[in-house]
């Protein structure tokens, strides 16, 4: 094995070097990004078929490809593409129902490759194999195309380009403390100098564990893209899809998977981590851990598509978070591997996406009071107690157990928390978060119930009516203007006790069961949260100022709640044409970010974003013709 140490920041050349022309286009980073992954690792594609963004070895891990967010002038490093010389245009897709991506690069004289990328994941000897690897297969498509191939991890969050040594049929990578190991039937030398080559073959690179790959390099990486894409096109066979935007929802369904973390059953909230919410806003988050809330709308919209996989390896890792709560205290979120210490810092080597850091590593919100939580530790648990299909089923201990979450629910129903927008200099009595404590008494009353169990239902009846009663006090604004007359409701609903102000999440009362859609109350909260916070095709969450001033963009899943909620209220026609425009918006991959400019429509936050994935399957899902109707 020959050493080689750390990679030039500079490319080397020598006379037989071929010029190339400059990197196209690497000038500016967008969200025109593709996910691969296996529900182990993760990577993003970019529009030039190069991964830009993907963590080992695991989802919150250290960015080995971090191109993403070295601004627009890093872009040679942290990354790892297949240049086509003299390049003039590049289209992509999926293999159809599959992570698995297709970008054929085409050049000036008509020559052409084709680029696939996934990562493994099958069934072999009995359990899931899926490791922490890229696979890349290049193929020669037309003419005589010359490549060069660029791969230059980093490590120590983008701190130094990863140490190499190299054998003759490998390249090993040291990123922190995990080894990389390239394995290729290509020649090494070609992408230790980065030397362009003309691509006479198919060429195939396993860059994964540390370790000897055993069999033919082309037989064995074939036949993992073969089984991978047999394994997703079985998952989505088994999707419950509405007749009517299909591709769109098997897109974000395949996605919401990706974002689990099968080891453990986590969900993480994105796959990456602080891309601003609007431009030079500071508002960058790491959205790579599992929040309780973020977690809880993914396994609902999962469910209605029935995907229970996802489901109980989310309720397994539930069970652990609640053992381990002390006095039945749950943070709103979790490391993947269910640590509870997420402490928050600055990668000062990265200069962030467009150049717009800072970029957060862990995420400071763990430590904060968010008290909807509890409401959605609960909610998706009760299913347990009823759903024959699942391999395990609750029973009285899980009942038990839930119960001190319910408790908590109970403790902390009026008293003040951040809330689901995670406010970090204010704290209020949420409405939204007393709603979910009264959901988890009101659920943990009907699992009583097929339990068998009538004094505990009582109990949590009464108290699920108790929080009913100080919500409809406390949260009810009574306001005597005649915009609320044609409702004969006085008032509307108010993000916090004894406040006047607005927010989206008022929206979900109805979604929780915790109002009718055509209660006069809820329909003057709606008809106050339009006038409020619409933004044309676009939903704020708030619109008063935060910590960071008054928000410049709108979030994608509040303008989704309001499309279910004029879908509830008998407003189809209007509610499917703001679902088309929100399907308008979606990348090249089908997806969309956490935010939206509500006068350009530009993506900004972390993608892909869970929250807005789930609207994406909702919506769908109440809005589509049946398949009875279409038979």
């Amino acid at each position: 094995m020959t050493e080689t140490g750390t990679r030039p920041p500079v490319r080397p050349t020598s006379p037989n070097d071929e010029p190339s022309p400059s990197p196209s286009p690497g000038a500016t980073s967008s969200l025109e990004l593709w996910p691969i992954g296996n529900c182990q690792v993760n990577g993003l594609i970019d529009t030039r078929a190069a991964l830009v963004w993907g963590c080992v070895p695991r989802v919150d891990g250290d960015p080995a490809f971090c191109a993403l967010m070295r601004g627009d002038g890093g872009q040679d490093s942290g990354t790892w593409r297949f240049e086509l010389e003299n390049q003039v245009r590049v289209t992509q897709h999926y293999r159809r129902n599959t992570p698995i991506l297709v970008s054929r690069l085409e050049d000036a004289n008509g020559a052409a490759v084709e680029v696939i990328d996934f990562c493994p994941r099958f069934e072999r000897a009995g359990r899931m194999y899926r490791p922490v690897a890229y696979t890349r297969i290049v193929r020669p498509v037309r003419g005589s195309p010359r490549i060069r191939c660029v791969l230059t991890p980093m490590s120590g969050y983008g701190a130094q380009a990863a140490p190499i040594t190299h054998g003759s049929n490998h390249i090993r990578y040291l990123v922190e403390r995990n080894a990389l190991r390239l394995t290729t039937d290509a020649p090494v030398g070609y992408i230790l100098d980065e030397r362009l080559f003309r691509l006479e073959r198919p060429l195939h690179f396993f860059l994964g564990p540390d370790e000897p790959f055993s069999g033919n390099v082309e037989h064995e990486i074939e036949t993992m893209y073969e089984l991978t894409d047999g394994y997703w096109g079985n998952w989505v066979r088994s999707l419950a899809t509405p007749l009517d935007w299909q591709e769109a929802v098997i897109r974000a369904a395949i996605t919401l998977k990706l974002c689990q973390h099968e080891e453990t059953g986590a969900i993480v909230a994105a796959l990456t981590t602080s891309i601003p919410e609007a431009p030079n806003s500071q508002r960058n988050w790491d959205y790579r851990y599992c929040w309780i809330r973020d977690a809880y709308y993914t396994v609902q919209a999962l469910n209605h598509l029935g995907a229970l996989d996802v489901l109980e390896k989310y309720l397994a890792y539930l069970r652990n978070i609640v053992d381990d709560a002390e006095g039945g205290a749950i943070q709103p979120l979790y490391a993947v591997s269910g640590a509870k210490s997420i402490i928050e810092w600055e990668a000062e080597h990265l200069a962030g996406y467009r150049g717009m850091g800072p970029v957060r590593i862990g995420n400071a919100a763990y430590y904060q009071v968010q008290n909807d939580c509890y409401g959605q530790i609960v909610l998706p648990s009760i299913q347990a107690f009823s759903d024959q299909r699942l391999l395990r089923m609750a029973n009285h201990e899980d009942f038990e157990s839930l119960e001190k979450v319910g408790e908590m629910a109970w403790r902390t129903h009026d008293q003040p928390d951040a809330g689901l927008w995670e406010l970090r200099t204010r704290t209020a009595v949420h409405t939204y978060s007393s709603v979910m404590s009264w959901a988890a008494c009101d659920r943990l009353a009907n699992a009583a119930q097929l339990l068998d169990l009538p004094d505990r239902e009582a109990f949590w009846r009464e108290r699920a009516d108790t929080i009913r009663q100080n919500i409809e006090h406390g949260a009810w604004h009574a306001v005597e203007q005649p915009e609320f007359e044609d409702f004969g409701a006085g008032g509307h609903y108010a993000a916090s006790f004894g406040g006047d102000q607005l927010d989206a999440s008022l929206l979900q009362m109805v979604e929780l069961r915790f109002v009718e859609a055509d209660d006069p109350r809820f329909q003057a909260t709606l008809a106050a949260v339009q006038k409020a916070l619409r933004r044309g095709e676009h939903m704020l969450r708030y619109a008063n100022e935060d910590d960071f001033g008054l928000p410049e963009t709108a979030f994608n899943i509040c303008t989704f709640w309001l499309i279910e909620a004029l879908h509830r209220s008998g407003r189809d026609e209007e509610a499917r044409r703001l679902f088309e425009a929100m399907l308008s918006h979606r990348t090249q991959s089908g997806l969309l970010s956490e935010d939206m400019d509500f006068e350009t429509s530009a993506l900004w936050g972390n993608f892909p974003q869970t929250y807005s994935l789930v609207g994406i399957i909702n919506c769908a899902g109440q809005l589509s013709r049946s398949w009875r109707d279409w038979r």
